[in-house]
């Protein structure tokens, strides 16, 4: 049981011994130990790594000459049961992340326009932020033009026990997406209320488990997801990006000024496509101008009456597009280059502390 309590479930990320997997252990006397696990759900994806996993525990134990793994399915009652402990005990669907006590920082990185590299910043900044030990999740929140499980390589498909969904996960990235429920390229026609719930499902019904940072890939503009976002998850914190263009700053600045209307605080402007390095001589050219995010940071510093930073100029790499095509964002293909350099620097900025800001502390005036 000890060997054991070193396996982790792939898809919840804690020990199968916790979650009550264990069904038997039978140890025979010329070292044959046969164990049987329970999964949460028949035809799990995930069988072959469960086997694999209990077989390499157990037969690291001295004295153990052979390792056979038989493999059951929970009942309504256990799947039940295990949902509950999950849950802490909480029947009630609850959004985690906008209780009082987590400590979970919520990013929600918008954009006034669509085509300035939010979702390839966003994924980036999550295997950053995993690559440096952080437990993240990533939301691709917009509905309609959903792109970041291709651009972070998930190919897992969510399961569902009971009412909870187990989202897949790549570079130790946990990951939901309405992509992972459409069949193909089919697109999603939905109108408000469907997109409202569609968020408030991937925030409630999905199995985060204690992450430091979750980052919301929202769709451009100030729209219903915005809103719903805003509601749902009132301490997430913004994300502004936008390209160095005049233009698209002030496109971006509407996208921004919306915390004023929905009293969310803006974490900062990322200037994203500042500079193409000449493949010659190395010299930076503004293809898209220059000052974008800077225009955009000052404007919402006056609308806000809050200081609003540029956390980062990232370059335009055409390696940052290659890499979102083929799912190794580019963080960790070459932290090295100058794009990466600013992805992880912010992404260093972001994952500083885990967020305090609305819990009860307990106090009361004298």
């Amino acid at each position: 049981m000890a060997a054991l309590a070193k396996v982790n479930d792939p898809e919840i990320r804690r020990p199968i011994t916790d979650l009550d997997m264990v069904k038997s252990i039978d140890i025979h006397p010329d070292g044959t130990v046969r164990v049987e696990v329970y999964l949460t759900v028949s035809g799990c994806p995930l069988r072959e790594t469960i086997t694999r996993d209990v077989t390499a525990a157990v037969s690291a134990v001295p004295g153990v000459t052979r390792v056979a793994v038989d493999l059951d399915v929970m009942s309504d009652e256990q799947r039940q049961k295990l949902q509950g402990k999950l849950r802490g005990g909480q029947k009630e669907r609850e959004i985690p992340f906008a209780q009082p006590d987590s400590l979970t920082r919520v990013f929600a990185i918008a954009s006034g326009k669509g085509g300035v590299g939010k979702s390839s910043v966003t994924v980036n900044l999550a295997a950053a932020l995993a690559a440096a030990g952080r437990k993240v999740g990533v939301l691709d929140a917009d509905i309609y033009g959903h792109s970041v499980p291709r651009m972070l390589g998930v190919t897992g498909r969510p399961t569902q026990v009971e009412q909870m969904i187990m989202p897949p996960s790549a570079h130790d990235v946990k990951v939901i997406s309405i992509g992972m429920f459409t069949q193909g390229n089919a697109p999603v026609v939905w109108r408000g209320p469907m997109l409202h719930r569609a968020v408030q499902q991937f925030l409630g019904d999905v199995y985060w488990g204690d992450l430091d940072v979750l980052l919301m890939d929202l769709p451009p503009g100030t729209g219903d997801v915005a809103i719903s976002v805003a509601q749902l998850v009132p301490n997430a914190e913004l994300l502004v990006v936008t390209t160095p263009q005049i233009a698209s700053a002030e496109v971006a600045e509407r996208a921004g000024a919306i915390a004023v209307q929905t009293r969310q605080r803006i974490a900062g402007v990322i200037e994203n496509m500042a500079g193409l390095a000449c493949p010659h001589c190395g010299e930076l050219v503004d293809v898209f101008g220059s000052g974008g995010g800077q225009v955009v940071a000052d404007a919402l510093t006056r609308v806000t009456g809050a200081p609003v930073p540029v956390l980062g100029r990232i370059p335009i790499d055409v390696r940052l597009r290659e890499g979102g095509d083929i799912g190794v964002p580019l963080v960790l293909s070459d932290p090295s280059s100058a794009a990466a350099k600013q992805l992880i620097s912010v992404a260093e900025e972001l994952g500083t502390a885990r967020g305090l800001a609305g819990r009860q502390l307990g106090l009361s005036p004298v």
